[in-house]
């Protein structure tokens, strides 16, 4: 199993989780592509010696035109404008049949070969991963915002028709590619929606294991926690399932003490059971970090606008749906008190 993904030091934390995720679920079967977007990142990296990992530094992607567009967008931006380029540059360097993009702040809790068995089942060139908003009012509003398919798992092979829309997703990921909501665009990710519309080969991930997220947590219920795997079922169906990435976006630290987690659920089971594991993951990997001089700002932003980056940094970690996502770091079984 063939993965990159892409991060600098600020998403450190997030991306060795990610990594020790999968050495936990998947042993010596995978390899991560990991492309580093700072310095600082690599260097780390580099010490740790992580044995399923290939480094790449972001430079790669330099360029008269990229140095360009480094300057006029947010980081975050920039970073979703090289995502195609990432997938690209491992299938045109690496001897590798396929392989699929993955968020720096996902989190594996099963073995993704049930994934890729589905993959290869579809005899699918192309793969993506539906957000799978609940049909409510406030579901129909993020899919008209967002999209219907989420830039977080990605699979593309070497077949002419899967370069071809590779190709196609990178040059408008490079005319435009903003934390902006329009009609047609928002950010890489609504680019997505034509695949099926303009290339062959494309496989809509069907395991709903692979694509739980704070947008659609609420649509589940926790039936089992047990060696290791978790069970959910949707509510609607009753359909029962394995749990296999989490992808835990818009976490948000309120000072030093306390993060809002913005689960999208208010049962407190099922988000004690997901969440839990993870800050421990993420508290005890700051602490490594601290020996290499790195901290974490509490204030995150993904906008190149000025007005929409100051509301993300000072204001959104402060917007609470449930008190339950208030979780106090001091008490998880890991801590920098041990």
């Amino acid at each position: 199993m063939t993965f990159c993904t892409l991060f600098d030091s600020y998403y450190l934390d997030k991306g060795i989780a990610l990594y020790r995720s999968l050495e936990r679920v998947a042993g010596d079967q995978f390899k991560l592509y990991i492309f580093c977007f700072d310095e600082k990142s690599y260097e780390v990296l580099m010490t740790m010696q992580l044995s399923q990992a290939i480094l790449i530094k972001s430079s790669v992607f330099d360029n008269e035109k990229m140095l360009a567009l480094k300057k006029e967008r947010s980081k975050a931006e920039y970073c979703w404008t090289c995502t195609p380029q990432t997938i690209e540059y491992v299938l045109d360097h690496y001897d590798e049949e396929n392989v699929t993009y993955i968020d720096a702040d996902l989190y594996f809790f099963s073995n993704p070969k049930t994934l890729f068995d589905e993959i290869k089942d579809a005899n699918a060139n192309i793969v993506i991963t539906e957000h799978r908003f609940a049909n409510n009012f406030s579901g129909r509003r993020m899919l008209k915002r967002s999209g219907k398919y989420c830039v977080e798992f990605n699979y593309f092979d070497q077949s002419d028709n899967a370069r071809e829309c590779l190709e196609w997703w990178k040059e408008k990921c490079i005319d435009w590619c903003y934390h902006i909501y329009e009609p047609e665009r928002m950010g890489d990710q609504k680019y997505l929606e034509m695949f099926p519309k303009l290339f062959k080969g494309v496989h809509e991930l069907q395991h709903v294991g692979g694509g739980v997220a704070p947008w659609n947590l609420g649509q589940y219920t926790l039936l089992s926690a047990m060696n290791d795997t978790i069970v959910l079922s949707n509510k609607k169906q009753n359909i029962k399932f394995n749990l296999i990435f989490y992808h835990f976006q818009n976490i948000r630290y309120i000072g030093t003490g306390y993060v809002n987690i913005y689960s999208g659920t208010k049962d407190r089971c099922i988000k004690n059971t997901i969440y839990i594991p993870y800050l421990e993951t993420i508290e005890e990997i700051r602490s490594e970090l601290r020996k290499y001089g790195i901290t974490f700002d509490v204030k995150k932003s993904y906008s190149s606008n000025k007005v929409l980056a100051f509301l993300q940094k000072n204001v959104l970690r402060y917007k609470i749906k449930s008190l339950t996502d208030i979780y106090n770091l001091k008490k998880l079984s890991y801590s920098d008190n041990g």
